[in-house]
């Protein structure tokens, strides 16, 4: 495997971070949930006005994981007001580690995040957090690996389901 370069994001990365996001999302939960419920979904994540607004929004930040001239992941965080949930200003919300599954086990997902943890530091964040689906132990397990613990539930909307996401933390030295 080339190596993997992670580069911060912008407006005219759009499309790059619609498609990762659609096919990213689609491999790790269409199985799981009906056709309706992630369509809906997709539709009102990965709209080109929504990505174009996150885009420019400064308290969120983009960053995509690139194999050469392929990428290959995707992440987003979150700062203050944009925050999805704690709006904490001491607080960096993990909003998305998106991996494509040709890349699951390869560190993609590892280096997204150790991007995110070092944002925060340079934010001088006190902590990060997230919420993530509880069927997704795959996730699950690589936050506990990486220090995160479990401090809350929420729910998550895809279509018309509601789903439990647990929401977890970790404190930053």
């Amino acid at each position: 495997m080339s190596s993997i370069t992670i580069l911060k994001a912008g407006i005219d990365d759009l499309e790059t971070i619609q498609n990762l996001g659609i096919q990213t999302f689609t491999e790790t939960f269409a199985e799981d949930n009906t056709d309706e419920a992630m369509e809906k979904y997709l539709e009102e994540s990965f709209n080109t006005p929504q990505l174009t607004s996150e885009l420019k929004t400064p308290d969120s930040l983009f960053y995509i994981a690139w194999e050469e001239d392929n990428p290959v992941g995707y992440l987003k965080i979150n700062s203050g007001e944009t925050q999805t949930e704690l709006k904490d200003e001491t607080g960096l919300e993990i909003e998305r580690i998106y991996v494509k599954k040709s890349h699951h086990g390869k560190k993609v997902g590892q280096l997204l995040y150790d991007q995110a943890l070092e944002t925060a530091q340079q934010l001088s964040k006190s902590y990060l957090w997230l919420g993530v689906w509880e069927e997704n132990l795959r996730a699950l397990n690589f936050y506990r690996k990486n220090g995160f613990v479990e401090f809350d539930k929420h729910i998550f909307r895809l279509g018309d389901e509601e789903q439990t996401d647990l929401m977890m933390k970790k404190i930053l030295d």
